[in-house]
């Protein structure tokens, strides 16, 4: 999981990054406070598939709030207006950005005001990590230190077990080592049973022996075992040190060469097809193998398993902007737009909705993308309305822009369907001047105002409409009022070619 470490000013705004897995805080930049940073906050959120932010909190040196407090917390409010689905965590700080520029000019490198910044960002959010690391630790930490009281042994204790043991083999071994619980080193203790005054004076003699063992020599064992201890433990955290110190820097390597990347922006429209999208790739260096893979590839979306048996992705991918980095694979580029649509849906109940219209979600989509081509802004729920009616009475939809997909499928460049009477008479089922009912699938991308209109269309109960040659729609009850606007108001846009 990506965080985005930001250290909030009043002029600028310094911004890191991380992953979760790593630890490991990276300096991205600085943002200017002059209105635009809401976008380019998002924007960053965007480009790295995450919505955590971690703000740094500052407060005085006796650990109080201060006005650049309170602005900080106003500015989380407005964050998460701005970013509805922000997580948002705080974490305290002082005096950041004295030991960021510390930082900064023990480099020897020039760096601006901005760079402060940045570098106090990834501070606060390096602390963050390492807070939370130590909070999923503690208990773990606790135990091992609770278990250890347990284990230790007293040299007395164990001068009478290894004169226990002695006696019971009949030889000089002392007892083995084991690391067992203080519970356990007692029952055994008291479970020894010497009998007889000669083995008693045996074991008392064993027990003397080594206690003046323990007299002479436990101080210079100690200091030995410290000595060896210190030492072997030095080179080990000294291997654990350039371990992760290797690792950090490969982790700033490949970071630093993340955020060099190039970054390029890629639009979906609404009312653009499959093979808008598929131009609009190759465009950016894509080859059409791996064009054609991503969009056969098995996304995971639980809309996408209610389509017909063999549907494509037309219609589903809801038209945005965003930027993605050079080269990223294009299947992570389809499932950002199938984001969308699945927010959308979810959002907007749509699959509930066009249940009450006698529709599913597939079906809604389909006719949605239809009013998506006919509808100029602002007429998709009357345009839903006609469309709806004519399929409640049976009726063919005698949709133009079915016909258009149905032709540009086959033969885009018109050089067979080269005027309007071959076009109407094309045998598709996306053919709706010559199949009733609704198409074999959506014909494009519709927008949002396009699929709320088939779920709450216009309260009218017009059954035909059309565009006139002045932009406006002209909409009717009977086929002879039809035929008199197409005469009045669509003398060209009426006839122009499929």
């Amino acid at each position: 999981m990506k965080i985005i470490g930001l250290d909030i000013g009043t002029k600028r705004i310094g911004v890191a990054k991380a992953d979760s897995t790593t630890r490991i805080a990276m300096p991205v930049g600085y943002l200017e406070v002059d209105g635009s940073e809401w976008q380019k906050i998002a924007r960053i959120a965007n480009l790295n598939n995450t919505n955590w932010f971690v703000l740094g909190l500052p407060r005085s040196n006796e650990g109080n709030e201060t006005k650049q407090t309170l602005y900080v917390r106003a500015f989380a409010k407005d964050l998460l207006q701005k970013i509805p689905n922000a997580k948002i965590r705080f974490q305290d700080e002082s005096l950041t950005s004295v030991e960021a520029e510390k930082r900064l000019k023990a480099r020897k490198k020039p760096y601006q005001k901005g760079d402060i910044d940045a570098e106090a960002a990834s501070i606060i959010l390096q602390d963050f990590l390492e807070g939370f690391k130590e909070s999923a630790t503690s208990l773990s930490k606790n135990l091992s230190r609770q278990r250890e009281r347990e284990e230790r042994v007293s040299p007395v204790t164990l001068a009478h077990w290894d004169a226990n043991h002695q006696k019971q083999t009949g030889t000089n071994e002392a007892f083995p080592r084991k690391m067992v619980s203080q519970t356990t080193l007692q029952t055994i203790h008291e479970n020894v049973k010497v009998v007889g005054k000669k083995e008693s004076d045996k074991v008392k003699m064993s027990a003397m022996k080594t206690k003046h063992k323990i007299k002479k020599w436990p101080i210079f064992l100690v200091l030995a075992l410290i000595v060896g201890g210190a030492i072997g433990g030095f080179f080990v955290v000294q291997k654990i040190r350039e371990h992760n110190a290797e690792e950090r820097r490969k982790e700033y390597a490949r970071q630093e060469a993340e955020m060099k990347a190039e970054v390029f922006s890629f639009t979906i429209r609404p009312g653009e097809t499959i093979y808008d999208v598929k131009k609009a790739l190759q465009k950016e260096g894509y080859s059409d193998e791996d064009i054609d893979n991503a969009f056969v590839y098995d996304y995971d979306f639980d809309f996408l398993k209610k389509r017909p048996a063999g549907a494509s992705l037309e219609g589903y991918l809801y038209g945005e902007t965003y930027e993605f980095y050079k080269g990223v694979p294009i299947e992570d580029i389809l499932t950002k737009y199938l984001e969308g649509m699945s927010r959308v849906i979810s959002e907007n109940n749509l699959e509930a909705r066009y249940a009450e219209k006698g529709l599913s979600l597939f079906e809604g989509i389909t006719l949605a993308s239809i009013v998506q081509k006919e509808s100029p802004a602002g007429e998709q729920a009357t345009v839903a309305q006609v469309f709806l009616s004519r399929l409640g009475y049976g009726w063919k939809l005698g949709s133009d822009v079915t016909v258009s997909y149905a032709i540009d499928a086959i033969d885009p460049n018109r050089t067979v369907y080269q005027d309007n009477a071959a076009a109407l008479a094309i045998d598709s089922c996306y053919n709706t001047r010559l199949y009733t009912g609704l198409p074999c699938g959506p014909i494009a991308n519709p927008n949002l105002e396009s699929l709320l209109a088939v779920a709450n269309p216009s309260d009218t109960s017009y059954l035909y409409f059309l565009t006139g040659d002045d932009g406006l729609m002209y909409y009717s009850y009977t086929e002879s009022e039809h035929n008199q606007n197409a005469a009045l108001h669509c003398q060209s846009l009426c006839n122009i070619s499929l």
